[in-house]
């Protein structure tokens, strides 16, 4: 009967491509974690050069970000200039004021009083990370679409009228770098959310002698104080877990370097501890094991807990002590000539650059930036960009998997659970489950991520979703229900 009904959908479907990307919603089974890391936002698969469609089990580029799904991002807006988090528990600033310095952002915070709260405070790096979407896309210096959520939140960009770049719109967090960056500068790690990077940046202007320091955006947060705080375990079979994100991690890298492509395929075959679920991290994933109180240059170790191991490198000036950058599965869309080409890494190491001929730790161990997918191995390392960032195309891979009590949980067929039938002529939607739902939450988003209109239904076998006073082009539907989330993507004629 489900074989019928799947060629049936086929068949009503013609016109409309119907994808669905597979998902488990965590939030319900019982679990307490204190660290839930939000998802990437990511819904499209690309290769080395274009967006292609789901690849499978068997295919190339399978295991890549798109293909599975944490704590879906779920926010509300609580009507007095402030939003909820739902998944992390934090409470936002939704609108950002001016730039101002770290100091003046210490002051603020203290006097605040936004939403008749006075407990508001300057979010840590990995508090403020838990908002970047990686659905975002940025054209060389250009912002095509930001990298949060900006039907909840308001997200400035730089003012061109005083000769800034409109990326330039970075966030500053309250955790200060270890280390030093550039020209031994005071350096405090920020978020930018025009162009989807971490790194650190300069407390003072170098320009000015460490006179006058730099003016920044900051984004207020309050509420679970142990967001960002790691659990671990030493299971003693080569992996750690983490209870705080409920997430086991491969203790040791393989010493091998690869291209994305290689890793994902790496990620996918491995076996480790009798597990063969391990997968390439997503960004969010990845940073969140980053210990930012560690650095090669302060604490001789790589940016990450001792009981984690790190292959050592040298540098491309052939000095050691060096530590690499590991891949993610999220694809980082930039630039125009490639926008699909590369792929976002976490620096365990010093995130460096050559400027002015000289080799130097410009960003921070702890950034996050992005790499070409592929390339000659001959040709690299590179240096990219007006800090010249070392580019190793070729980089290291540490694997990840859910803690057994979740991965024991399989992810579904969509078929398995509801059918969704559509007209094309009216794009009129019914969605039918096999079994009546206490409560179903359905969210349509335009491409561009913004918010349509939210359907509910309770005590009920069907919802019907009408999309018929939108204009043609892609939507997004995101539907919630016992502790699935389904993502469906749509085009209307």
């Amino acid at each position: 009967m489900k074989k019928k009904l799947i060629k049936n959908i086929t068949v009503i479907n013609t016109t409309f491509t119907c994808q669905f990307i597979i998902c488990l919603f965590y939030s319900a089974l019982g679990q307490n974690f204190s660290y839930k890391i939000v998802d990437t936002g990511v819904l499209d698969f690309y290769n080395d050069s274009i967006l292609i469609s789901i690849p499978d089990s068997l295919s190339e580029f399978y295991g890549q970000d798109g293909h599975y799904t944490g704590f879906e991002p779920y926010y509300t807006d609580n009507g007095n200039g402030t939003i909820t988090d739902n998944v992390t528990e934090l409470v936002w600033q939704k609108t950002m004021g001016e730039k101002i310095s770290f100091t003046g952002a210490l002051t603020k915070a203290d006097t605040m009083t936004l939403g008749g709260y006075t407990d508001w405070r300057i979010p840590t790096i990995k508090e403020l990370y838990s908002l970047i979407l990686f659905s975002g896309k940025i054209d060389g210096m250009i912002p095509d679409k930001l990298f949060i959520d900006t039907f909840y939140f308001n997200q400035a960009l730089g003012d061109t009228t005083i000769g800034e770049r409109l990326i330039d719109a970075q966030t500053w967090s309250s955790t200060r770098y270890v280390g030093i960056t550039m020209n031994a500068d005071t350096s405090i790690f920020g978020v930018n959310f025009t162009d989807g990077r971490i790194k650190a940046y300069p407390k003072y202007i170098p320009e000015s002698n460490y006179t006058n320091v730099t003016q920044m955006y900051f984004r207020m947060v309050r509420g679970n104080t142990q967001y960002g705080v790691n659990k671990y375990i030493n299971n003693g079979d080569g992996t750690i877990t983490d209870w705080a994100t409920g997430l086991m991690w491969q203790q040791s890298d393989d010493g091998t370097v690869r291209n994305w492509k290689e890793a994902l395929a790496y990620a996918e075959n491995l076996t480790l501890a009798n597990y063969s679920d391990w997968r390439l991290p997503n960004a969010k994933e990845l940073q969140s094991i980053v210990d930012y109180e560690k650095c090669p240059d302060i604490t001789q170790s790589p940016a990450i807990d001792s009981l984690f191991n790190c292959t050592m490198i040298t540098d491309p000036d052939g000095n050691s002590g060096q530590y690499p950058y590991y891949w993610t599965g999220t694809t980082h869309l930039e630039s125009a000539e490639n926008p699909y080409g590369s792929a976002v890494y976490i620096a365990f190491g010093e995130a460096q650059g050559k400027m002015n001929g000289k080799l130097m730790d410009v960003h921070g161990a702890g950034a996050q930036r992005s790499d070409p997918k592929t390339g000659n191995f001959l040709d690299y390392p590179q240096y990219f960009g007006p800090q010249g960032d070392v580019r190793y195309v070729y980089n290291y891979s540490r694997c990840v998997r859910n803690v057994s009590n979740i991965s024991s949980l399989k992810a579904k067929k969509s078929s398995d659970l509801f059918q969704l039938y559509s007209n094309p002529y009216s794009a009129y939607y019914q969605i039918s489950f096999y079994q009546k739902q206490i409560s179903i939450r359905v969210e349509s988003y335009d491409i561009s991520g913004k918010k349509i209109k939210e359907y509910k239904a309770s005590n009920t076998n069907t919802i019907e979703i009408n999309l018929d006073s939108c204009p043609s082009g892609i939507f997004i539907l995101k539907l919630f229900f016992e502790h699935y989330c389904f993502t469906t993507k749509v085009y209307k004629l």
